[in-house]
């Protein structure tokens, strides 16, 4: 059975490193492991969905970060990371190439393995795993699910995305309303818990899940993300409620989370978003404004590092190479603390409970070298106030550019050439229009 899942995993390799079309992943890969999965079928589609999670991650957080001007990438091979994600001259988002192709595919590669995750169990037998066993693969199985969808619906917005359904289900079409998309993956996240309370988790794994690898760990996870949905549907007390129920901790540590694991391990997948220091042809620096704006004695000054020498491509230079990846084997977070008091102050904010708004947001301050806010104590203020901290906290984690797009400032960010362009959501990918 583990020659399938690696084979799995070599073909959505191939497809990440395709620059043409890559043809529609909603399809069942895998065929056989449903009949009669032994146990270790159902370990091998647990890991593979995992490692799927990682695949053209890069990319992913590259084009977000590149059009919410947070950084500049610079490349001696590929062009429109200056041109295309950036609107340059006449240039515009391409429908089919790898900025949106590549990480729209692997994540709908991963729903489809969870599909077939949660097929298999229904031929499994007690003997197998049990009921209790059952949920735990399921819970885990439909909270990935919601997630991959959230993070193509968070690339697409209106152009919209299809609603991943089980295998043998024809596909329904593409849902254009991206409120309609986060309610799906509301449904999802909200049948993994359903599932995850009560489970027994059997399988293993990454230690990008340390502390969170039982059935306790994944509910608070699944909640986390529950929690970031809210927040993007504007459920205030929903998205404080799913706090309640996740790892969120006030006075805890801020990187406290869930982590995509990396390693230069023989067989396993290192961390493509790391670039060297002071490196040429490939070249990842923040936007200027990422140090002119920061306020004096912040301390994520220190996710970027003065290069010995400026780099420049396409008419913009940048002095200063990010640094929060520091290895091949760097972990990238998927949802962490700093994002949930983040939320809980976003959501306080919005309750027009501000009190505990500037608790939040003060925790955040404070853990980064700056005294307690002393601003205007209204609404617009801390808003203010919150964006600040969402930008550099969140720093490269795949939020600058959703963010503002959904406070509508999008027109704030910075033009660094006459004909640039910000975006507001890539197309949809030719191969989903074809179908």
């Amino acid at each position: 059975m583990k020659h399938i899942i690696i084979a799995l995993c070599a073909l959505v390799l191939l497809n990440a490193c395709q620059k043409g079309e890559i043809n529609s992943l909603n399809t069942p890969v895998v065929g056989g492991v449903t009949g009669n999965p032994t146990r270790s079928d159902l370990f091998n589609l647990v890991t593979g969905a995992e490692s799927g999670m990682r695949i053209s991650l890069s990319t992913y957080l590259d084009a977000e970060g590149i059009i919410g001007r947070e950084i500049y990438r610079f490349s001696s091979s590929e062009p429109r990371f200056t041109t295309d994600l950036l609107g340059g001259g006449t240039k515009v988002l391409d429908n089919n190439t790898f900025y949106l192709t590549n990480p729209w595919a692997s994540r709908y590669q991963v729903v489809r393995q969870c599909f077939i995750l949660l097929e298999a169990l229904s031929h499994t037998s007690n003997t197998v795993a049990s009921d209790a066993q059952k949920k735990g693969f399921s819970g885990y199985a439909k909270t990935l699910i919601g997630y991959q969808l959230l993070l193509n619906i968070n690339l697409t917005d209106s152009s919209g995305a299809r609603i991943p359904v089980a295998n043998g289900v024809a596909q329904g079409p593409v849902i254009t309303d991206p409120g309609i998309v986060l309610d799906s993956v509301l449904k999802f996240l909200d049948e993994g818990k359903a599932d995850l309370t009560g489970a027994d988790v059997i399988f293993s794994l990454s230690d990008g899940f340390a502390g969170f690898k039982d059935a306790a760990g994944l509910l608070k996870f699944n909640r986390a993300l529950a929690a970031r949905v809210h927040l993007y549907r504007k459920q205030w007390a929903d998205a404080l409620t799913a706090l309640n129920e996740s790892f969120f901790d006030l006075n805890g540590d801020l990187n406290t989370g869930v982590w995509h694991y990396f390693s230069t391990s023989g067989g396993d997948m290192v961390n493509l978003s790391y670039i060297a220091p002071n490196n040429n042809g490939e070249v990842r620096i923040a936007h200027p404004t990422f140090a002119t704006d920061i306020l004096p004695g912040d301390d994520r000054i220190n996710k970027t590092q003065v290069r010995n020498s400026s780099a420049s491509q396409g008419g913009l230079t940048g002095n200063r190479d990010v640094i929060i990846w520091t290895s091949l084997n760097a972990p990238v977070s998927i949802i962490r603390n700093e994002e949930l008091v983040l939320i809980y102050a976003e959501a306080n904010i919005q309750n027009g409970n501000f009190p505990n708004a500037l608790t939040a947001l003060n925790r955040i301050r404070t853990a980064h070298n700056l005294p307690a806010y002393a601003g205007a104590v209204t609404t617009a203020a801390l808003t203010s106030e919150l964006i600040y901290n969402r930008r550099y906290s969140l720093f490269m984690e795949g939020h600058r550019w959703i963010d503002m797009r959904r406070f509508g400032l999008l027109k704030t960010l910075p033009v660094d050439r006459p004909d640039d362009d910000v975006w507001s959501h890539f197309p949809l990918p030719q191969s989903e229009s074809n179908q």
